[in-house]
């Protein structure tokens, strides 16, 4: 990963298996959400490959990439909802773009997706009217509205009090249960790495690369790695909570 000649990370080498919880971690600046965005086809590497099953993604056909991507579906940091549009609107609008659904099904998917979330009932109310651990659940159920295969979510616990944080993990984990959805969470919270990362890959921006990949509870008991131990315990050398 580069920004012209600058090189923020190079050698990663690592595998999302379908439905993982896959935590993208590190410190600030090590390039998380950057990686995102390759994963999701909004920025070319500067060298290597990305694939999706078999098929090396940024080789592709535009056409095969597009389809490809139409497979995951994004949550960004603020939520990103339109806010001009009421919670049923904004579900509705990747239906609405991308299928040929009559209005009355679409708006029942909609309702559907929202309850999956935990906001049955608050169809018709807009974003600035509901909380924002509320607003980070419509955003999720926007971005499901598609059936995506894989999730995508940037540091989905930003800006949310411990308790809305921990509501949103446990939404997290029941939709990979229920659902099967593959997810890929970009995070630095030690509270959401431990309690739904099930795989994960590290960020060492001191050393420009990768340091390991793996279950972030198995890494914290057998990693030796200074620099791992210190991000996973924040400078405590205690187990992980819950």
């Amino acid at each position: 990963m580069a920004y012209g000649d600058y090189v923020l990370m190079r050698d990663l080498t690592f595998t999302i298996n379908r439905g993982d919880i896959f935590i993208v971690m590190g410190g600030s600046g090590c390039g998380k959400s950057t990686l995102m965005t390759i994963l999701i086809g909004l920025k070319a590497p500067a060298k290597g490959k990305v694939f999706y099953g078999d098929v090396d993604f940024w080789g592709a056909e535009p056409e095969t990439r597009d389809q490809i991507i139409r497979r995951a579906g994004v949550t960004y940091q603020s939520g990103a909802l339109w806010s001009s549009m009421t919670l049923a609107e904004n579900v509705a609008l990747p239906l609405e773009t991308y299928t040929t659904l009559n209005p009355k099904l679409i708006r029942e998917l909609a309702s559907l997706k929202l309850a999956l979330v935990g906001l049955a009932g608050f169809e018709e109310f807009y974003p600035s009217e509901i909380s924002g651990g509320m607003q980070k659940r419509a955003g999720i159920a926007r971005a499901m509205a598609l059936d995506p295969e894989i999730l995508f979510f940037d540091e989905p616990g930003a800006g949310l009090d411990p308790v809305s944080a921990r509501r949103l993990d446990d939404l997290i984990l029941e939709l990979n249960e229920s659902l099967g959805t593959t997810m890929v969470v970009v995070t630095h919270e030690l509270a959401s790495i431990f309690a739904i990362g099930s795989n994960s890959v590290f960020l060492d921006v001191s050393k420009r690369t990768m340091t390991a990949t793996g279950n972030p509870k198995q890494l914290l008991a057998e990693s030796k790695d200074p620099n791992l131990r210190l991000f996973l315990t924040r400078g405590e050398e205690s187990a992980p909570q819950g």
